[in-house]
């Protein structure tokens, strides 16, 4: 079902360039669509094809990959930060600190990154995989926020070493894993990362930001996303076809020998007394008839958000190329919509 004239609708009078939006019922793909703009004061529209930046949804992203290494026999849930970077200077706080505390967001790590590292990874000097060598160096040589698996705080950083770790044990980059493991088995053929348009034209969605007089276009690079050293925290881009399909992923629909229903559990479960799984915030809906899992993400130029009921099978998602609290609100008033539409 094409839902493009409702999502042409929602935008209507709103400074949101563009929106993209898709359901899932009883695990398949029933509705899509897609309507605006790809940059503002420009003539293309955007199509369902087109790509958009789905922030610290990507930390899902880099949880299922360390699901699948660790099936795989690459590492464990509980490999320690020093047993794989034994080659740095690690503080002794972050010694015992386990790849799975920093997918929960409780290993210790900084909710912001130091304003002096920051300034240094916007340099943006060397590989990808270099940049976070940067950011891990940078981070773990200095004592961690608290002890680690004593608290929780929500960190891009913790997620950022939790996938130089994965790059560490697999001598790969990450973006390249991600690829090779996920993105290619789910053929999520769009994905990529960071912004998705080519600087100088106009061939997929721009992000946008609030300025005084009105929305501005960002060019894709070099300030269309974050430094590429907290790609693991939130850098992906994709269609919203595909992302539907890794709802559809999620919701055992598809692909379900990428990982076993054992790491898929674990994927989705918080821990005691949180509400945050890996990648995920754990909540109840009535409509969900019980547990809920969903995540926002948004590099501060575009906004996404994904729903996933698993008792209901099914699944919504809304893509936005604008930042600004606008974003959240057209794209949760799209989530709401598919809700009503389609759970009686």
């Amino acid at each position: 079902m094409d839902i493009s004239n409702k999502i042409e609708a929602i935008l209507t009078n709103s400074p949101v360039p563009s929106l993209a939006a898709a359901a899932i019922v009883e695990g398949k793909i029933v509705s899509v669509g897609a309507s605006g703009m790809r940059k503002k004061g420009a003539a293309e529209k955007v199509a369902v094809t087109d790509k958009y930046h789905i922030g610290s949804c990507t930390k899902s992203m880099t949880a299922v990959l360390a699901a699948i290494l660790v099936e795989q026999g690459e590492l464990k849930w509980d490999t320690t930060i020093s047993e794989v970077f034994s080659d740095i200077d690690v503080h002794q706080g972050y010694h015992d600190v386990t790849l799975r505390q920093l997918l929960i967001n409780t290993g210790g790590v900084p909710g912001d990154i130091e304003a002096k590292l920051w300034v240094e990874l916007w340099k943006a000097k060397g590989s990808p995989t270099k940049q976070r060598l940067q950011l891990v160096s940078g981070i773990l040589s200095k004592a961690p926020s608290y002890r680690g698996g004593t608290k929780f705080e929500y960190s891009n950083g913790g997620f950022s070493v939790a996938g130089a770790m994965l790059e560490k044990v697999t001598n790969k980059a990450y973006e390249n894993l991600l690829t090779r493991i996920l993105f290619d088995p789910l053929a999520m053929n769009s994905a990529g990362f960071r912004a998705p348009a080519s600087k100088g034209f106009v061939d997929q969605p721009y992000g946008h930001t609030k300025k005084l007089f009105g929305v501005k276009p960002i060019e894709p690079e070099p300030a269309g996303d974050n430094p590429a050293a907290i790609a693991p925290a939130g850098a992906v881009h994709c269609s919203v076809i595909d992302f539907a399909k890794y709802a559809q992923f999620h919701l055992g629909a598809i692909e379900e020998d990428l990982i076993s229903k054992e790491s898929r559990n674990i994927l989705h479960t918080a821990p005691e007394g949180s509400e945050y799984a890996m990648g995920w915030i754990v909540t109840d809906r009535d409509w969900a008839a019980g547990r809920a899992l969903t995540h926002a993400g948004s590099n501060t130029m575009f906004y996404t958000v994904i729903w996933i009921a698993p008792k209901r099978r099914f699944a919504a998602v809304a893509m936005c190329n604008y930042g600004g609290k606008e974003g959240f609100l057209k794209c949760d008033q799209m989530i709401a919509h598919l809700i009503s539409r389609h759970l009686k």
